[in-house]
């Protein structure tokens, strides 16, 4: 045992607790014929939680860990605190990068062998814990060969180490049974057009998602491969923008039945749509599949990454994964970090909890919506004209047959509300 989170007993479910516990989220509770904990799936975040320093854009470090530095001994500790954590909150999956868990290497193959002893060492752990991986990732945007992009880099050499990264990462994912593996592109896309040759760019990063897709098949490995779309930040242009544009690149390179779409909150607010957009589409694209819960500042024009408190809006998003079906491989992924002011093991532990509580109430608010019905049932009495035969046989029709019809009946059709207040109203009887 580690000494950081001292003083600090596992939560459970304790409705009138004044201490760190759990107010709404009972993992036991039965909804909709299944544990909560196995609706929502929850995961913590190893870069925000325990390799994230502290810093914003006008600031360094404030947080001062004792695991912090570049060494496989505190490689270590950082993931004997991890699954200390893991136990106090009691849950099911956590998340990973590669340069969050191990630490870097003067070269490539320093690098893969300190991250293979870490794998080794978090799977060591995960024998004996609850806590399993959700998903691993490679992070392929802070180390200066990535200022370019990785697979959309110009040197091809970058390509290559890029390919050889995620080929690790796979391999450890696949390793640690992880139920997931995602690419986020965070520098895949570009500054300005003076220096860009955006086709090639395309291309090349169309290529290196079907080879991740090849690889998968290769290795046996039977999780889901995961794109996580984000707008502008870091680069002022990003070629993975929103879900609508990653569905139109997979589409291009024929990988929209093999890869899903991991949806964060605050890449949706920052790509002007609002989270439950972005998740609908998903789902009606059929590409729907995990999330990172979290919420921006509405009043920052940057990824503010904080952990979420609004349920209504919580609600809403968990309304359109029920819709969609619920989670399989999925989870909520709390990407989200403490403020920078927010110092102690405390504070780590308090957020966790209260998001967990958040999303708790705002699934049962949905899982409630949609037992009531009325949401649905008031859409579908919006669209039923297009149920009755003429209006199937007018889209099997033309514009010529139509424009007769239309002159021969004399249609003269009358506009009909909407109702969005009354629905917001429904809405609020539940959240």
């Amino acid at each position: 045992m580690t000494e950081f989170f001292k003083g600090i007993t596992p939560l459970r479910y304790d409705p009138s607790s004044t201490d760190l516990a759990f107010r709404h989220y009972n993992p036991d509770e039965i909804v909709m014929g299944k544990r909560m904990e196995e609706h929502l799936r929850f995961a913590v975040a190893y870069w925000h939680s325990f390799a994230w320093p502290g810093g914003d854009p006008f600031g360094g470090e404030t947080f001062e860990r004792p695991w912090f530095g570049n060494t496989m001994d505190l490689a270590r500790m950082k993931a004997d605190v991890a699954f200390e954590m893991f136990d106090l909150l009691n849950v099911p999956f956590f998340c990973w990068h590669d340069a969050d868990i191990r630490p870097e290497g003067d070269s490539f193959a320093e690098s893969l062998r300190n991250f293979e002893e870490i794998i080794d060492y978090l799977g060591a752990k995960m024998d004996g814990a609850k806590t399993k991986l959700l998903w691993g990732t490679a992070n392929m945007f802070s180390h200066r060969r990535f200022m370019s992009g990785a697979a959309t880099n110009p040197d091809p050499d970058v390509f290559a180490w890029s390919a050889a990264t995620v080929k690790a990462c796979m391999d450890a994912t696949h390793k640690l049974d992880g139920q997931n593996y995602v690419l986020w592109g965070g520098r895949e896309g570009y500054e300005t057009l003076l220096n860009t040759d955006m086709k090639r760019e395309r291309q090349n990063a169309g290529r290196f998602l079907q080879m991740a897709v090849e690889y998968k098949h290769k290795i046996g490995f039977k999780g889901a491969i995961l794109v996580e779309p984000k707008p502008q930040e870091p680069s002022k242009h990003q070629y993975d923008y929103d879900v609508a544009t990653v569905y139109g690149f997979l589409k291009d390179y024929g990988l929209e039945d093999e890869v899903q779409m991991n949806i964060e909150q605050g890449h949706a607010i920052l790509a002007g749509h609002s989270f439950e957009h972005e998740l609908a589409l998903a789902s009606s694209l059929g590409i729907f599949g995990s999330i990172d819960m979290n919420r921006n500042d509405y009043q920052s024009g940057w990824d503010t990454d904080q952990f979420p408190n609004n349920t209504p809006e919580v609600a809403l998003a968990y309304y359109e994964v029920i819709k969609a079906g619920g989670f399989t491989t999925g989870g909520t992924n709390f990407d989200a970090k403490l403020r920078r002011q927010s110092l102690d093991a405390q504070d780590l532990i308090a957020a966790h909890a209260g998001a967990m509580d958040i999303c708790a109430r705002g699934f049962k608010a949905a899982v409630a919506m949609t037992e009531d019905g009325t949401l649905e049932a008031m859409r579908q009495d919006r669209y039923a004209g297009w149920d009755t035969s003429d209006a199937k046989a007018m889209l099997a029709s033309d514009f010529s047959s139509i424009a007769e019809r239309v002159a021969s009946t004399g249609i003269d059709p009358a506009p009909r509300s909407g109702k969005q207040e009354i629905l917001e109203n429904i809405v609020n009887r539940f959240v």
